[in-house]
């Protein structure tokens, strides 16, 4: 047994809704073995460490992102601003980088939006192939829903004229039938497939390589939603990666078409007790708002009656809810428009959860839940997981989608809750408008404000004050994914915790987002240390 630390002079936000505020904390083994004012500390014995006055937090949880996809973007080419303002940007950036690398290689870029291009209009094989038509060249959207390419991977991929839409995906075309280069949700499959892929000893070391920039955001748990069992095992690839050095406890969310009929859901892989297990089976039931690819209703604005790609079937929900329940895991589900969230509240409305301490089956963004589902989600105890992030970085795109008005109405997190919904908050970085996604602190700014980066409001209603927003990503998070004893600071919880700038809860609202981590601990050791400038 170690000596105890004795952490006083702190204001620690335990998330504890027992014992919400602190003075002083006691650190055990790795673990919290009191908490409570710092005069009641006196006969205690330990070495004493003084945070003079500084806010605590719980170590954060982000309940939805995909580490993997966050790691591969930083080498790839930015195609935001500042770095990217429009196509003729984007097709300098392709030159630049087809001169360094190999005329064989990919060149691949992450994150443009039309919606923030001064052309207001997304990228094409043409506009691509002003830069390379010998090297193939393809670009992710920020909502990874879609991707762009140049006529080198349209040829390499076999996408022609004759090319049909695969189900749940679109290939975009011009009058004349020729594929555009713009392949949506599961079409983009069809180029991804065929791209080199990465051994497990470089995927582990580029999660390895994030692990501090998490932790210096102070988040200690982490969450992958796109695991996969071929061509690479991501459980394989977590645990490599723990033994690099990555320090974060992670839960992965496998992809139902890629397990389905392959034996992975072991009870051991699915121990929760494990830093790095599975935690539930994932399914997309539609796509993104800002690509016009979710499934709503009423339609998109635009005159053409677009409604969105459904991906999945209430018989398909069914089937992997089956899966999940024999193995005691969570039926996780991306919806974002009306109708794939009608789908899935309908098809378990009536049935009973499987798992007694946390939710069956999550909904993953709920950007636009009908006022039936948010009441029937409520009754049967399905949890939402949305991203505030989204509407604060993506203003431009929701308001050429939707209009102001319906607009204000996504995201109801203040609604989700009084429907008694549990509700977790998460970033879904990469996979956002923004030059640093994965900040906690951003997401939770959006959510107190309700107003967008460029002050858009968002819809005040829906704001939520600032210790929900943090119980969001700390207790809340730690009930939806259920990774065991974090999210709160109280006795024989890890010592997860963060030590911020600035005292979070007393600053104004439309100052959290620079909010930065000083120090962040797991099992009571240091793990993060902010530089300070000399």
């Amino acid at each position: 047994m170690t000596s105890d630390i004795i952490y006083v002079n702190a204001k620690i936000f335990t998330a504890n809704p027992e014992q919400p505020f602190a003075s002083a904390m006691v650190i055990r083994d790795g673990r919290i073995h009191w908490i409570g004012e710092e005069d009641e500390t006196e006969a205690m014995e330990g070495e004493r460490v003084d945070l003079q006055g500084r806010r605590m937090l719980p170590g954060l949880i982000d309940a939805h992102m995909h580490p993997l996809y966050l790691a591969s973007s930083s080498k790839q080419i930015p195609c935001m601003p500042p770095d990217v303002e429009s196509i003729e940007d984007l097709i300098t950036e392709v030159r630049k980088a087809r001169k360094i690398q190999d005329p064989e290689s990919w060149i691949e870029g992450w994150g443009y939006d039309e919606g923030k291009l001064a052309d207001r209009r997304s990228p094409s094989r043409w506009d691509l192939d002003k830069a390379t038509t010998k090297s193939p060249v393809i670009i992710t959207r920020t909502c990874t829903h879609i991707v762009v390419v140049n006529s080198k991977a349209l040829e390499l991929a076999g996408i022609n004229k004759g090319t049909k839409d695969p189900v749940g995906g679109k290939i975009d075309r011009d009058s004349d039938g020729e594929p555009t280069g713009v392949l949506r949700e599961n079409a983009k499959d069809l180029v991804m497939k065929i791209m080199p892929v990465q051994t497990i000893e470089h995927d582990s070391n580029a999660l390895a390589d994030l692990s501090p920039k998490l932790l210096s955001h102070g988040i200690t748990a982490i969450t992958d939603l796109m695991a996969k069992k071929n061509p690479v095992d991501y459980l394989d690839l977590y645990n490599a990666a723990t033994d690099k050095g990555m320090k974060q406890r992670a839960v992965l969310y496998y992809i139902w078409g890629n397990i389905k009929d392959d034996p992975i859901l072991k009870k051991n892989n699915t121990n929760r007790e494990h830093a790095n297990h599975v935690g539930g089976i994932k399914l997309f039931a539609d796509g993104s708002v800002s690509g016009q690819t979710a499934w709503v209703n009423p339609s998109f604005l635009g005159g053409n009656e677009n409604f969105g790609i459904p991906m999945t079937t209430k018989e398909e929900l069914l089937r992997a809810g089956e899966a999940a329940e024999k193995h005691q895991i969570q039926l996780v589900i991306h919806a974002m428009g009306e109708q794939a969230i009608d789908l899935i509240v309908d098809t378990f409305n009536g049935k009973k959860g499987w798992i007694d301490d946390g939710p069956s089956i999550r909904i993953e963004h709920a950007a636009m839940p009908s006022k039936k589902a948010l009441q029937h989600a409520g009754e049967i105890g399905i949890a939402f997981v949305p991203q505030p992030i989204f509407l604060y970085a993506e203003i431009e795109s929701y308001l050429t989608n939707l209009g102001a008005e319906r607009m204000k109405q996504t995201y109801p997190i203040q609604s989700m809750m009084d429907a008694g919904i549990m509700v977790a908050f998460s970033s879904d970085a990469p996979a956002t408008a923004w030059a640093d996604p994965v900040n906690p602190f951003v997401g939770m700014m959006a959510a107190v404000t309700r107003m967008a980066h460029d002050g858009t409001d968002t819809g005040q209603e829906q704001r939520v004050d600032v210790e929900t927003a943090i119980m969001l990503y700390t207790k809340a998070a730690q009930e939806v994914t259920r990774i065991p004893d974090v999210g709160q600071l109280a006795p024989g919880y890890h010592a997860d915790f963060i030590i911020l700038d600035r005292d979070i809860l007393a600053i104004m609202p439309e100052e959290i987002g620079e909010v930065r981590v000083e120090e962040t601990y797991m099992a009571g050791k240091k793990v993060f240390q902010k530089e300070t400038a000399v």
